[in-house]
């Protein structure tokens, strides 16, 4: 296996170019990507906020009452013996 030495450069401005080059290719990519992005209604962005409100409310009032089952089976010393 031959070992190849790795090959320094003490340049600061060519490492500052090609950073300041790939900020801009990141910005340009990032724009044409966003205008890509198909952006929901206000009809359906408001809809859609509501469902998923209910569902955290629903889901969050089920762990709840679970969780009141199991804690009052815990204080019932002989329920099942």
């Amino acid at each position: 296996m031959v070992k190849k030495e790795a090959v320094r450069t003490d340049s600061t401005e060519d490492n500052s170019v090609d950073g300041a080059q790939a900020r801009s290719n990141f910005v340009a990519a990032t724009k044409d990507e966003l205008a890509k992005v198909v952006w929901p209604s206000r009809q359906q962005l408001i809809s859609e906020s509501v469902a998923v409100i209910l569902m955290v409310i629903l889901v969050s009032t089920v762990i709840y009452f679970v969780d009141q089952i199991f804690g009052w089976i815990t204080k019932q010393p002989f329920l099942f013996g």
